[in-house]
């Protein structure tokens, strides 16, 4: 999975990532935006290595591609190669998802979603 990642994080914008969960936080569903803020808000921090900022964008960089394994856009299955590539990238930068960080992207999707 990790090679799956790799050359995609010339594909994250930080516009394109708002954009893409704006859009599709429905389709997506509560899990697949619920890791991807919580990537998001890590990479943010200032105390995330830069290592673990490189593996965050390149899955982030394949969530908002238009190109992927599976096209966002079928119906059912679309989201969950992106789920994949999320958890890869969770597993692996997961010291750095602070309870600072898991707190901001609950708040966030409570805003999207409602309670839970």
């Amino acid at each position: 999975m990790t090679d799956d990642r790799r050359g995609y994080e010339k594909d994250y914008s930080e516009e394109g990532f708002w954009d893409k969960l704006f859009r599709y936080a429905g389709s997506a569903g509560r899990e697949v935006v619920a890791m991807a803020l919580e990537l998001y808000y890590a990479a943010q921090s200032p105390g995330t290595p830069t290592w673990a900022k490189a593996v965050i964008y390149g899955a982030l960089g394949y969530f908002i591609s238009l190109i992927d394994a599976i096209p966002d856009l079928t119906p059912i299955v679309g989201y969950t190669d992106d789920l994949g590539v999320l958890a890869a990238a969770m597993a692996a930068v997961m010291v750095n998802v602070t309870p600072e960080v898991r707190a901001k992207a609950a708040a966030k999707l409570r805003d999207w979603f409602g309670e839970n």
